[in-house]
């Protein structure tokens, strides 16, 4: 066996190819799940009955009215589960619920001959609820004491005594928003019943393995009686991983209890108000400098919102927990980790997998602080980068931490910032009304599963006697392109063509026990699988030819399908010639590959130990343009220096970032989720649907420049071909845009003005946030009366800078402008301010916010 790192001459990873599905992507003949129906005589459609009510306890259900509807054959209910009514990791996910948790709670569903059917079934059906007290808001939450779940602190040192130290202090509150996942194709699940009893299930899922298992316990049998296949998935970004397995139970149930083929798939609406999103989170923290702007220690508490159930919410924060010092060495530090219950969906896995919240904190910190402390946002950011042996709060080495500083000065260099920072300051002197912000901020993301088992991967490579092969493994393709990387690093391991190389859809007869397609895994994973397998075969055919050639097998070499040995250029048989040859002496000519991710071990309890593989790093210049009227805003130019090591494929891994990017932009500046608050009969509806209600970045969103650079020289030792992962580190560049748009709305006031930002930024939140910054250049008196009077209480600090805490409050100045005095105000309220000319309303303020009139305003 090679070095998993080493590439042989000649390689096809590295090669710019298109994706593998590219054509049939684009023409529309790419089959998924749902596709199969039409070619399934006799499907049977389900459909959901969703609970009116954010928690309620269900006292009655009369499933009868429901069979008067012509089409209608069967109610699937919990009295027909054979198994286990529980379709959670955590059993807390009941898969028919006797109390309803959040609003759409799925209490029963209707499979009918048609679609409409099922439909007319579902809304036929007589519930009679109880409702009972909900919790919907972080706020609420916490003020309940609404928890679940463990309670993990990350700790190093003595932070309470170095922040007791500390010359320059600050504190601080935040509250941010979730993700939906908007993926293009909506949850589905196909399952049919064989002669022999073997449940056979189509899912759109990331984790095949995962789904077989569910799908068995719920019906009571083996998972050597349940196959789930994979074909293809229009999108997942996380929101894939576990909320397909209770789709995917209740069709195979409806297929075994009614001997038909079961389809299931879920609306955009109903996607969108039953299935899980990105953790909102909230935080608390105290942080300490010295004077050189140096982080000296940081003590927070970081709350995610977990929704109804646990589903992943402790691995989530717990990644959340080793990403809070991103790219910065924090000397002493202890940060708690806590997940409240709320009546919403449970949320879940999403690109970045806590990662992003994590690394908000400490990038929202930084941007607050600099202006107090007097140091540019970019130059307090690279002061405080990790150097090279240096360990995380948790105790890890970060290795190549010098390329942090070379990534930096390379994207200082191609986007010739200093330039451009001077043309953004004599743009904003002689603009009045417009400002233009231009941010950099790093990266730094861990690699590999925080639970070490599922840093395993097995793959199966056949090879046939024309020398075509064909190969499978547990890894599931979302259109991020790992197929049409495991392709390459076939080719490469056999030396052969690509075109020799058939991949075919992933299930879980043929290579069991598969760890999800997550943690941006799935290229070290199941690459690492697939040379294993290769190389195998590979060593016995050099067996086979070295007899052939009449040299030692460590001579024989494969290239571009043809076999040839040292120093005899002369001599050569195709790649087929010695398959055959093999064939004719019984060598075998499939195998099955394995790999484990080497050297790591971790401690969740203690939160301590190696949990990833390796960091990857990447950094991004953004510069943005604000309307001072109305908080609109333009991305005009963005810069991106990324880490993948050395590229697999390097088109795909462009694409990754630039939709990465993009991604996360989008959560952090326009994606808005919002549940209905209110006390009336609506409360915890989710009032955000579908696209035309919740916005999703589209071409107008793009940077009008994109330059994305692939960093050179970074091949990562003890990973396939020295690739690295590039599925979700690219989403946290788009920190960068958030903080331009910070610097823009900031040069509409004093220059030491601390200006906090919701977060999504929206045009809204923008505005406020440019309302905040003239309020403090017209005088302290009007800015700071205005926060006095808005502020939920005294928070004191070294530097005054309390009111950086996210109060979710408005308040009226006594020049009528409203001026914001938290973070995190986009959100939902009730309340209104009166500003002596108009009344905003609801929407206008937080969740749980506070909304203040001036005393003479």
């Amino acid at each position: 066996m090679t070095s998993l790192a080493d590439r042989p001459v000649n390689p096809v990873v590295g090669l710019t190819v298109s994706h593998e599905s590219a054509d049939l992507h684009v023409t529309g003949a790419a089959l998924y799940t749902d596709d199969l129906v039409v070619r399934t005589p006799a499907a049977l459609h389900a459909w959901p009955l969703q609970a009116p009510h954010a928690h309620a306890r269900i006292t009655s259900m009369r499933v009868d009215p429901a069979y008067d509807v012509d089409g209608v054959v069967k109610v699937l209910t919990a009295a027909d589960v054979p198994g286990v009514n529980d379709a959670g990791i955590h059993h807390d996910e009941p898969l028919f619920p006797t109390e309803a948790r959040y609003f759409g709670h799925a209490v029963c569903w209707v499979l009918g001959e048609t679609l409409d059917a099922a439909r007319r079934g579902a809304e036929a059906i007589e519930v009679e609820y109880e409702t009972l007290p909900s919790l919907l808001t972080l706020s609420e939450a916490i003020a309940a004491g609404s928890f679940q779940g463990a309670q993990p602190t990350v700790s190093r040192g003595d932070a309470a005594g170095a922040l007791q130290r500390a010359p320059r202090r600050f504190t601080g509150e935040f509250e941010f928003g979730g993700q939906e996942h908007f993926y293009l194709e909506t949850h589905a699940a196909l399952a049919h019943v064989d002669e022999a009893g073997q449940v056979f299930v189509h899912s759109s899922t990331q984790h095949p393995t995962e789904t077989q298992e569910i799908v068995a316990h719920v019906l009571g049998l083996t998972s050597a009686e349940v196959t789930v296949q994979q074909l293809r998935m229009g999108g997942g970004f996380g929101g894939k991983e576990m909320q397909p397995h209770g789709l995917a139970a209740v069709a195979a149930l409806g297929a075994v209890l009614t001997g038909r083929p079961v389809r299931l798939r879920l609306t955009r609406t109903q996607d969108m108000t039953m299935t899980g999103k990105r953790h909102p989170f909230h935080a608390t923290w105290e942080v300490g400098f010295d004077e050189e702007g140096r982080i000296l220690a940081l003590q927070a508490t970081i709350t995610a919102d977990g929704g109804w159930s646990l589903d992943l919410s402790q691995a989530v924060l717990g990644r959340a927990l080793c990403h809070i010092d991103n790219a910065y060495f924090i000397p002493d530090i202890e940060v708690l980790g806590r997940i409240a219950r709320t009546n919403k969906t449970s949320q879940t896995a999403f690109r970045g997998f806590g990662g992003p919240q994590g690394m908000l904190v400490i990038e929202d910190i930084l941007g607050r602080c600099a202006p107090a402390l007097g140091i540019d946002p970019g130059e307090l950011r690279s002061r405080n980068f990790y150097e090279p042996g240096q360990a995380t709060p948790y105790g890890q080495p970060v290795r190549h931490a010098e390329r942090l500083h070379e990534i930096w000065e390379q994207l200082t260099d191609r986007a010739d910032i200093a330039r451009r920072q001077a043309a953004v300051a004599e743009f904003n002197e002689t603009h009045a009304h417009v400002k233009r912000g231009l941010a950099m901020t790093p990266v730094k993301f861990g690699i590999s599963f925080n639970l070490t088992a599922f840093n395993q991967a097995g793959a199966l490579v056949h090879v046939y006697k024309d020398g075509s092969v064909l190969i499978n493994h547990g890894g599931t393709e979302m259109g991020q392109g790992l197929y049409t990387k495991m392709r390459q690093v076939a080719a490469t391991a056999l030396g052969v063509p690509l075109t020799a190389i058939r991949h075919v859809p992933t299930r879980t007869d043929k290579v069991p026990n598969t760890s999800a397609t997550a943690a941006s895994s799935g290229a070290d994973l199941n690459g690492g699988a697939i040379k294993n397998a290769c190389e195998q075969i590979r060593e016995r055919l050099a067996e086979v030819a070295a007899r052939k050639l009449n040299i030692h097998p460590d001579d024989v070499r494969f290239v571009d399908g043809k076999v040839t040995g040292i120093g005899f250029t002369d001599t050569e048989m195709s790649f087929a010639e010695v398959v055959r040859a093999a064939y004719l002496q019984r060598v075998p000519l499939f195998a099955a590959g394995y790999y484990r991710t080497e050297g790591l071990h971790w401690d969740s309890a203690r939160m301590q130990g190696e949990p990833f593989k390796y960091f990857a790093y990447g950094a991004a210049a953004t510069e943005v343009e604000v309307d001072g009227f109305t908080g609109a805003y333009r991305f005009l130019r963005t810069d991106i220096v990324h880490d993948v090591g050395d590229s697999l494929s390097p088109l795909i891994d462009i694409g990754q970032i630039e939709g990465g990017f993009v991604q996360g932009a989008g959560w952090l500046t326009l994606e808005e989720l919002r549940w209905d608050v209110s006390d009336g009969p609506g409360r915890g509806r989710l009032a955000t649907q579908g696209a035309s209600t919740y916005k999703l970045p589209s071409f107008s969103e793009m940077p009008e420049q994109l330059n994305v650079h692939l960093y050179e020289r970074a091949t990562e030792s003890g990973v396939v071909y020295g690739s690295k992962a590039v599925g979700e580190p690219p989403l946290m560049l788009a920190f960068s845009v958030r903080e331009a748009l910070r610097q823009a709305a900031m040069a509409f006031g004093p220059a030491d003005h601390v200006l906090e930002l919701a977060s999504p930024a929206t045009p809204e939140a923008v505005f406020w946030a440019v309302q905040d910054a003239r309020a403090a250049a017209d005088g302290p008196a009007t800015a700071e009366d205005a926060r006095a009077d808005a502020a939920p209480g005294p928070v004191e600090d070294a530097d005054n800078l309390g009111l950086v805490a996210s109060g979710d409050a408005v308040a009226a100045g006594r020049d009528g402008r409203l001026a914001h005095a938290g973070g995190g105000f986009t959100g939902h309220g009730d309340g209104a301010v009166d500003t002596g000319h108009r009344t905003v309303g609801a929407g206008a303020a937080g969740s749980g916010a506070t909304v203040a009139r001036a005393s003479d305003g």
